[in-house]
């Protein structure tokens, strides 16, 4: 059965995925970087065109609305005693050197680049993503500074766009062969309760195939941009029910009849 036949199956057959514990490590391996593609194609399609359409709105914003700001020692510091915020073209930005505005607001903005006291925020499609000012050791940044560096980006988003989606790829194919792996060690305690005999590397091929129908579930969301309340945990909800419900397929083993 090819890769994407899988994906289809995974959506409502537990007894599929259970067949699944027999094939490859390698072939699950490709499965989970494929399902992290599709996972991350909604962030990586809006933070594409907050940072196309953004770009010019950004600049007209910066330089014209925001008073002069600096970020020095890891914290921003500007002339304003309350945060500022400026809308244009879909576009929000918010300086906010108070520690008033949190990432939870900023993502509430919608496609939105936030300079908060100590820390980036860049949200598009409900999506956030937040650099604290920290990570950049002798980070000296200003208002000017900011300017010559948003010209640049428009010069080398061509180079940008590409980059900062192959990074994003990479740290959330980190992140789903970790939840993969945590799954798996899940998958003992279910295994054990069900009576079913199965070692943990079949345990971590039925953990990826699970992971399939909230997986998709989420991108859609985010593709319609709609945010879902308790995500977190209604993930590892779906697919621990997903694992359980695989593994019951898988037949017990035969006792032993005493001679």
């Amino acid at each position: 059965m090819n890769i994407f036949k899988q994906l289809v199956k995974s959506i409502y057959s537990p007894k599929d995925i259970a067949l699944f514990r027999f094939q490859g490590i390698g072939k699950t391996i490709l499965y989970v970087f494929l399902l992290t593609l599709i996972s991350i194609l909604p962030s990586i399609i809006y933070l594409s065109t907050a940072l196309t359409t953004g770009i010019d709105s950004a600049r007209t914003i910066i330089s014209k609305e925001l008073p002069d700001f600096a970020i020095k020692n890891g914290q921003l510091s500007a002339d304003t005693l309350v945060p500022v915020t400026s809308n244009q073209d879909d576009f929000t930005i918010i300086l906010d050197p108070t520690g008033t505005i949190s990432d939870a607001d900023v993502e509430n903005e919608g496609n939105a680049f936030a300079m908060l006291k100590d820390e980036f925020v860049l949200t598009a499609g409900g999506q956030s993503n937040i650099y604290p000012y920290a990570m950049l050791q002798g980070l000296n940044f200003s208002k000017e500074d900011l300017l010559k560096f948003i010209d640049t980006i428009a010069g080398n988003r061509g180079i940008i766009i590409p980059l900062f989606s192959l990074f994003i790829y990479l740290v959330s194919s980190a992140a789903s062969f970790v939840e993969v792996s945590v799954l798996a060690l899940i998958g003992l305690v279910l295994k054990n309760l069900l009576g079913r005999k199965l070692t943990y590397r079949q345990l971590w091929r039925l953990a990826a195939y699970s992971e399939t129908l909230p997986t998709l579930f989420f991108t859609v969301m985010a593709a319609i941009k709609t945010s879902v309340p308790n995500s977190f945990m209604i993930n590892w909800l779906v697919v621990i029910i997903v694992l359980y419900l695989a593994i019951n397929e898988i037949p017990r083993p035969k006792k032993k009849m005493n001679e």
